[in-house]
């Protein structure tokens, strides 16, 4: 696993997350996570946040539930505490973290696509099975498959009260298709308030497993698994992210 806390975005950047990345681009995404929970059939009153970078997700999923929000690095987790002070915060690797503890359901937003092997993937899930209670659920959203991944460029950005602007450019690429994994090249643009400019060049290795890979992974660490494409947000539209979802069986009566 190409270590997601290891990327400038995510340490000395960290600080600029909320400007390149509003909160507000997380809007559907997170609508599209809530109405799982309200069709889980139980409640969803605990959630463990896996890779909750700045905590947007979290933003939109906190109300009337308790969240414990996990993250390796320890700057972006310092961003989602502004964000979210009434959340739980740990630093800790999603792959082998054990809070000792269950939850009504586990989500892991696009922090898998971090996970870059299956042996990565296979622990995450597991970590996601030992915390999920039974009958509860787990999420996963990654913002690619193999199926579904197209190069392509893109890009996006943000100010702030306190007068800075961001932008970045965003190109995708999968250099050796077939291998499970992507390239995505950043070129970020910081001007702070006081007119200071920065250009900050990144290179992000990112995973696109198959849809099948998913399943089985989920499969093999003990979950009912299912996979909803083309699903839609709160707005009623349409989405092509692909969310995999595990079940964790309820036990006896």
């Amino acid at each position: 696993m190409a270590e997601a806390g290891g990327y400038s975005l995510y340490r000395e950047l960290a600080p600029w997350w909320p400007v390149i990345s509003p909160s507000v681009e997380y809007a559907d995404d997170a609508a599209l996570i809530g109405g799982i929970f309200a069709a889980a059939g139980r409640p969803v009153r605990s959630v463990l946040d896996l890779g909750c970078g700045g905590g947007h997700v979290a933003l939109y999923l906190k109300d009337g539930r308790s969240m414990a929000l996990v993250d390796l690095s320890a700057e972006m987790l310092a961003v989602s505490r502004q964000l979210n002070p009434d959340c739980e915060h740990v630093q800790g690797d999603m792959r082998t973290i054990r809070l000792g503890r269950q939850f009504d359901a586990v989500l892991a937003h696009d922090a898998v696509d971090y996970l870059t092997s299956q042996e990565d993937l296979s622990s995450v899930v597991r970590t996601a099975f030992a915390h999920c209670r039974p009958g509860g659920l787990a999420v996963f959203a990654p913002d690619h498959t193999a199926e579904t991944f197209r190069a392509g460029t893109g890009g996006g950005g943000g100010h702030d009260g306190t007068g800075r602007q961001a932008s970045f450019r965003e190109r995708t690429s999968d250099p050796v298709p077939g291998d499970g994994w992507i390239l995505a090249e950043y070129e970020f643009t910081l001007r702070d308030a006081d007119g200071t400019v920065r250009v900050v060049p990144e290179a992000h290795r990112l995973g696109a497993f198959s849809r099948d890979t998913w399943l089985s992974t989920l499969r093999a660490a003990g979950f009912a698994a299912e996979a909803r494409a083309g699903v839609h947000d709160g707005n009623g539209a349409a989405s092509a992210k692909v969310i995999f979802i595990g079940r964790r069986d309820p036990g006896p009566p």
